[in-house]
């Protein structure tokens, strides 16, 4: 697991060059409920891109259990998908608009979903 990277996942780059492409600026990293991958000061907005399987997608083919230690990555995946909702209503109580995007949107038609996300920046302000 000590190769499972935090930042600069291909899915968040991804979605950051296409942001950059179509005129929208953004910090990353920056210290807020969560750690935002994406976060957009001047549109009060953060945005997450969320892996499927460490956050429990639902209904997703990319977020099985493995079959080994089945206890640990339920109980690990359920607490992730938790703390995720925590930090969600956390940004939103102090006044942040919270987009997630989820990996497996970033796949096939991952322009029809970049352009919604774009779409729903712009229209939050």
């Amino acid at each position: 697991m000590s190769r499972i990277r935090g930042k600069n996942t291909k899915p968040e780059i991804l979605v950051r060059k296409f942001l950059y492409a179509h005129g929208i600026r953004y910090r990353l990293h920056v210290k807020l409920p969560g750690k935002p991958d994406i976060v957009m000061r001047k549109m009060n907005t953060v945005l997450f891109v969320n892996g499927c399987f460490w956050h429990g997608h639902l209904n997703c083919k990319y977020a099985t259990v493995p079959k080994s230690n089945t206890h640990f990555w339920l109980s690990k995946i359920s607490g992730n998908a938790d703390r995720d909702e925590k930090n969600r209503q956390r940004l939103e109580k102090d006044g942040w608009k919270v987009l997630t995007v989820w990996g497996c949107e970033l796949g096939k038609d991952r322009e029809v979903k970049l352009f919604e996300i774009l779409e729903s920046i712009r229209s939050q302000n």
